[in-house]
Order: structure tokens, then sequence, then C-alpha cells
């Protein structure tokens, strides 16, 4: 499995794992990885689309939207999670880890939160599938970022997640902004709302990882 993986300019606070959209370690992912290396994290973003084929990077047309869910369709659950586990292991000599996952990777952030060992604590961006996933009960502090404009994730259940969550610890957010809204490569970013989203995240990964 390829992996992105950089480094801080000094000592680690700890180590981050990027959870990729459905259109692979791209652009939009390695600057992230970039931007929270930047802030002081160990950071790996694991290419999970290579149980498929190696070097999958898509961009965000129409094509390659129906490609990036089919691509996704092909990957069961148990062994992304895997994949995962693997790129926890990987940085835990840095210290305490977190995760954060974006569009299906956020969904695959809130499985690892549930799964996965050696998380201390987990951010979900738009994660559309987790809605379907309420059952699933994380093992460590999580925070989950929701566009109110996004059809995928409607308000109602999104309601109903923080209700049943929320009380356990969960940190529920939601923007007026489309899914996406944290990448400058879709129409659908929202910079006001990517910017405080950050913020947040920020400040949780500084109160649970380092």
């Amino acid at each position: 499995m390829n992996v992105y993986r950089v480094e801080p300019p000094g000592t680690p606070r700890g180590a981050i794992v990027v959870v990729q959209e459905i259109f692979g370690v791209n652009g939009h992912i390695r600057n992230v990885a970039d931007a929270f290396a930047a802030d002081g994290y160990v950071v790996v973003a694991p290419a999970l689309f290579d149980r498929i084929r190696p070097n999958i990077e898509l961009g965000y047309t129409g094509d390659d939207i129906k490609q990036g869910r089919e691509l996704r369709g092909q990957l069961a659950i148990e062994d992304t999670l895997a994949d995962i586990q693997t790129a926890i292991d990987s940085v835990k000599p840095a210290g305490k880890v977190g995760i954060v996952g974006y569009c299906w990777g956020g969904y695959v952030s809130w499985m690892a939160a549930a799964r996965a060992k050696g998380l201390a604590c987990a951010v979900a961006y738009y994660g559309t599938q987790i809605l379907d996933a309420q059952t699933e009960h994380p093992h460590c502090p999580v925070m989950l970022h929701f566009g109110k404009k996004d059809q995928s994730t409607p308000a109602d259940r999104i309601a109903e997640m923080a209700a049943k969550h929320e009380a356990h610890g969960a940190k529920v957010f939601l923007y007026d902004a489309d899914h996406g809204f944290n990448c400058d490569q879709r129409g659908s970013y929202h910079a006001e709302s990517a910017q405080l989203a950050r913020q947040r995240t920020l400040t949780f990964f500084r109160q649970h990882v380092g």
C-alpha cells in the first residue's frame, strides 16, 4: 500500500492519519496532509484504493465521481479498516494518533473510531454513510462536521445522530455549506465553513493528540 507521508518541521506533537475521499490520494488530500504536518504532526494518507490498483487519483468531474463511487463499492469496510490499522501502527512512534477523513473517508474515520485500536480521537467531514452506521460505538472522542445544504445528510438524521452520540461525548457541528465544503477544488467549497471546521479540528487534535 502506497502512503503519502509528511514529517513536521520539528519534534512531532503526535500523528494524524488522513483518510481520502472517493477520489484517491489526490492533490487535495496531499494539501490537507501537508497542512497538518505544518501544524506539527507526522501525517500519513494511505492509498486505500491500492487494493484495487495503484496510483488511482481522480478529480471532481461527473465522470470522476461515478468512477470513485464504483471503486468505493469494490472495497469491503473490513479490508479498509485493516489498512487503516496498518497506517495507525506505522506512526505510533510519533506519539498519540488521531484520524481525520473526508467524504467516504469521514465514514471510514467513524468506523475506525469504533473498531480500530490505538486512536486518541477521530474527526469526520461530511461522511454520508455515517448516518447508516449510527449503531457503531466509538471508543475515542469524535468530532463530526456536516453541511446544512448537503442533501445526502438530511438534517433530521443528523439530529438523530447527535441525540444518540453527543451524550457519549461526540461533537457534531453544522455549517451553512454543501457536501465537500472543505475542498477548494470543488464548486461546493465554502471558505468560511472550511476555516471554522479546521480551527475546531485542530483544537480537538491539540486536546487529544498533543
